[in-house]
């Protein structure tokens, strides 16, 4: 299959992994931003062939594992009102909140249904005017456009008993958190290609230009991320700073017009709070005032919205940071597997705690304990 098969070429991907080799001579600390990108490193093993100089930092991209307690607590109870139906995709069923998750919300009778499109929830809304129909808009730029089609069309349709709980987040607000933390060890970036591909990457010229830091649009198989490692050391390595695309196949500077314009007249950015780091401004989008009656935090005023108190025991807010990985947690594959969750990492695919159960159980490192 193009772009699939060319991209997992043996013979390409042990090319550009000598290149790398024959590049690095100092320890490098280089963070892929996207939770697929994980899912890539790690089931492929590419950490492990790539030179020791090498770290590759696992960063905070995987939409579910940052959706905070609060907003879960609130979809589940928003789902358990007994006129409304409640969508989402599968990943965020078994995502715990402070007690409980969607799945246990359903198992006790709420209406919660498994979809593959927001566009899905418009037509069981549609097909059931009698119920309110919620859909968990969970997601970074890449779903937040089919979300916002959603809302537009729903507006359009005026299927008014539609309307959509958001908690969409933003991927150029949160790298430059990560670069202003006076701990920050990142020296450059792999980013998503396919948040660039919406989005486009003029927002990433700016963090280049302010901290100095290579940023590599990466895509995501193999071959793509060695090459976009290739290029971010090359450029370490002689002491720049350039933002770079590696993923030109699909992405262009300018992003996809249609979709940024369809995202600029549903939502409008606000600050947000990720599951585990704490509060990003800016770093969100939000139903704009123009589609407020689909707007579930509107509609379903004063329901859930307890501030929630994370597991003392999961450390998984860290994971996200890049400041430990998965199986340096005390509770990983212990007292947190897939079937006992104690954080979102552990539940999506795109989780590294996931990736890292699925894939890197055998590697017993040393336990860290953060101070």
């Amino acid at each position: 299959m193009k772009y699939v098969a060319e991209y997992r070429n043996t013979a390409a991907i042990r090319a550009v992994l000598r290149q790398i080799q024959e590049t690095v001579t100092r320890p490098w600390q280089i963070m892929e931003v996207c939770g697929g990108q994980t899912h890539t490193i790690v089931k492929y093993g590419l950490d492990r062939l790539l030179p020791s100089h090498i770290t590759l930092v696992h960063g905070p991209g995987c939409p579910v594992c940052v959706t905070p307690l609060e907003k879960i607590d609130r979809a589940i109870a928003i789902a358990a009102l007994p006129d409304v139906i409640f969508c989402s995709y599968g990943d965020m069923l078994r995502v715990p909140g402070s007690r409980d998750s969607l799945l246990s919300a359903k198992s006790k009778g709420a209406d919660v249904r498994m979809i593959f499109s927001p566009l899905d929830a418009l037509q069981i809304a549609k097909k059931n005017p009698q119920k309110r129909v919620v859909f968990f808009g969970v997601g970074f730029e890449t779903t937040a456009t089919p979300n916002a089609m959603a809302v537009y069309q729903a507006r359009r349709q005026n299927v008014g008993n539609f309307s959509m709980l958001v908690s969409t987040v933003l991927v150029p607000p949160a790298i430059r958190a990560l670069l202003s933390a006076e701990d920050n060890g990142i020296q450059g970036f792999l980013a998503a290609g396919h948040v660039c591909t919406v989005m486009g990457y003029e927002e990433y010229e700016p963090l280049v230009a302010e901290f100095r830091v290579p940023i590599v649009v990466t895509g995501f198989e193999p071959l793509d991320i060695f090459q976009g490692v290739l290029k971010c050391v090359s450029q370490l390595e002689k002491g720049e700073a350039k933002l770079e695309n590696a993923y030109a196949r699909l992405v262009r500077r300018e992003g996809n017009p249609a979709a940024k314009k369809v995202l600029a007249d549903v939502f409008e950015t606000t600050d947000m709070c990720w599951r585990g780091i704490g509060n990003i401004p800016q770093s969100g989008w939000k139903i704009s005032a123009r589609y407020e009656q689909h707007d579930a935090e509107r509609v379903f005023v004063g329901i859930g919205g307890v501030t929630a108190q994370e597991s003392p025991l999961c450390k998984s807010g860290l994971v996200l940071q890049g400041k430990l990985k998965p199986n340096q947690c005390p509770a990983f594959g212990k007292l947190c597997t897939p079937d006992n969750p104690l954080g979102a990492p552990m539940v999506s695919q795109e989780g590294a705690c996931s990736s890292y159960y699925l894939y890197h159980r055998e590697r017993v490192e040393a336990v860290k304990t953060p101070s």
